[in-house]
């Protein structure tokens, strides 16, 4: 065990409990890709609803708020057909520094292996589906770009980009993970690759950058798959900077369901005020449909 497994907290299956259920039993109907943000002590959670290929994919992302953690009230719903996106895959929901809120969509265009990320911005969370539209990060023929992993603070914005290359038919589902900034969370610029799949290891088709857990030195959670037959089924690992980037723990996983595929995905962390921190994360369950789980870490 690395000394960041050591000393970092970390999502956990083993005592974890579910905050919204798949929208029905097997595989493919997954809730989850989540991402989960603190606001005036309420937790705001951003999560996609998807049914298997053929009964519809991500066909909504809700936004959800709690003051515990575990029970949450639905605040409101975005449908993709509104987007005309063939699915929805992570939402990132954030506070802007004006005090207003903004959405982050990753959809996918029809009839392609392409996906690009729109943002949504409104004043109230409740307002969120009638807000101003923006693309914010379109990709391109040669590359797919979703699930974002957004900070912004005094020195800007900063976003975490999962890259898909498209120039080889049937090899859409590779991923490396880069960086973009901005300075207004809207038009941004890459900033280089930041997460890259280690050839040989149980990541090396894929390396999805997924939360910050650290920022200076920066320590990451990221997903990652062996094989294109892992394909929906990633594992969660750990990442920390080394001589100015990221770099993969070699003691490999971090994170995995003990049922079905072993997926444990998508994680999001929640430091709290007392020190502690919370984590959110799409989890496997015996039947192979995936839940939206939680785990605390004590301080």
């Amino acid at each position: 065990m690395s000394t960041d497994q050591q000393t970092l907290p970390l999502p956990s299956f083993e005592g974890a409990e579910v905050v919204v259920s798949a929208p029905g039993p097997g595989p493919g109907n997954w809730a989850g890709a989540a991402s989960a943000t603190l606001d005036d002590g309420t937790i705001y959670l951003a999560y996609r609803v998807r049914r298997p290929i053929g009964h519809g994919r991500g066909v909504s992302v809700v936004v959800a708020r709690s003051v515990d953690g575990v029970t949450f009230e639905q605040v409101c719903e975005v449908f993709r057909d509104a987007f005309d996106a063939d699915s929805f895959e992570r939402p990132v929901l954030v506070r802007r520094p004006d005090g207003g809120w903004r959405l982050y969509l990753s959809c996918a265009t029809r009839a392609s292996k392409h996906w690009w990320i729109e943002a949504l911005d409104a004043d109230r969370v409740e307002d969120l589906p009638d807000g101003v539209r923006t693309t914010g990060l379109a990709g391109s023929e040669d590359e797919a770009v979703k699930d974002p992993v957004v900070l912004v603070d005094d020195t800007g914005w900063r976003m975490w980009v999962c890259c898909h290359p498209l120039t080889e038919p049937g090899h859409e589902d590779r991923m490396t993970s880069k960086l973009a900034t901005s300075d207004d969370g809207l038009v941004w610029h890459w900033a280089g690759d930041a997460l890259a799949p280690t050839t040989g290891t149980w990541d090396a088709r894929g390396a999805r950058v997924v939360a910050v857990l650290r920022e200076h030195p920066l320590a990451v959670l990221y997903d990652g798959r062996a094989s294109a037959e892992q394909n929906w089924h990633e594992t969660t690992g750990i990442a920390h900077e080394h001589d100015g980037r990221l770099v993969a723990d070699p003691a490999g996983p971090v994170a995995v369901s003990p049922h079905s595929d072993g997926a444990l995905r998508y994680a999001s962390a929640v430091r709290l005020p007392d020190g502690s921190t919370r984590f959110y994360f799409e989890a496997a369950r015996p039947d192979g449909a995936h839940d939206l789980f939680t785990s605390l870490v004590p301080r």
